[in-house]
């Protein structure tokens, strides 16, 4: 009897070590997981697409081509601003977020907001995220030429020079990957919605695959 109570103690022993070294295994595996949050406005949030069509979507998809392991979280948000993604910047990340992508900017322009207000709401971001140790990246947007050469050289300026204040990787515009086929709104229009503003599946398809290699770096300088 002895002997059996000894054998079924080490058995139960056994499952709990077991059980443990798995729980390890997982805990592990989940820590390898790089969040990364991706900040912006209906762009990102995919406007007019179904979902699997979206910004998040397939770069998504592309991470995983690439052999990472990546949880990418869509915080776009149709309409926002700079001045609305720094309002929500701190509620929108989590304690396992490691990377941010901040794509804002657009609805500014749309509006013909001050340039150097939307530089200190970027800005405003880029500390949030600083202060929470996250890498990031910046990306792009170009003023139209209707607003006048100061308004888009100062605008213009803004993203390439806060990237290099704050050690942030730059992607130079969202629609960078759309540009291969020329760079007036005409040359792009078939990659564009009717609204000529967002873009179609397969205009998502050439952004993500032109922006792609850019979050990859963000991913793997996370993981680091």
């Amino acid at each position: 009897m002895l002997h059996w109570i000894t054998y079924g103690a080490w058995r139960v022993l056994s499952k709990v070590r077991v059980a443990a070294a798995c729980l390890c295994t997982m805990t592990a595996a989940q820590a390898d997981t790089v969040e990364v949050i991706a900040l912006g406005d209906s762009l990102t949030a995919g406007y007019g697409l179904i979902d699997a069509q979206g910004f998040v979507p397939k770069m998504r998809a592309y991470l995983e081509s690439a052999g990472l392991d990546v949880r990418l979280v869509n915080a776009g948000v149709s309409g926002d601003t700079t001045a609305g993604g720094l309002s929500r910047v701190a509620w929108s990340l989590n304690p396992s977020t490691d990377a941010l992508i901040v794509a804002l900017g657009g609805n500014d322009l749309l509006r013909g907001l001050d340039p150097e207000r939307a530089r200190d709401n970027l800005e405003g971001i880029l500390e949030v995220a600083q202060e929470n140790a996250l890498e990031v990246l910046i990306v792009g947007m170009e003023a139209p030429g209707n607003y006048g050469p100061d308004y888009k050289a100062e605008f213009d300026a803004i993203y390439p020079e806060l990237a290099e204040a704050h050690d942030a990787l730059y992607f130079p515009r969202f629609f960078e990957g759309l540009y291969t086929d020329g760079e007036t709104p005409a040359d792009i229009r078939p990659l564009m919605q009717p609204d000529g503003i967002h873009p179609n599946a397969e205009g998502v398809e050439r952004i993500v695959e032109a922006m792609g290699p850019a979050v990859v770096e963000l991913v793997q300088r996370a993981a680091d």
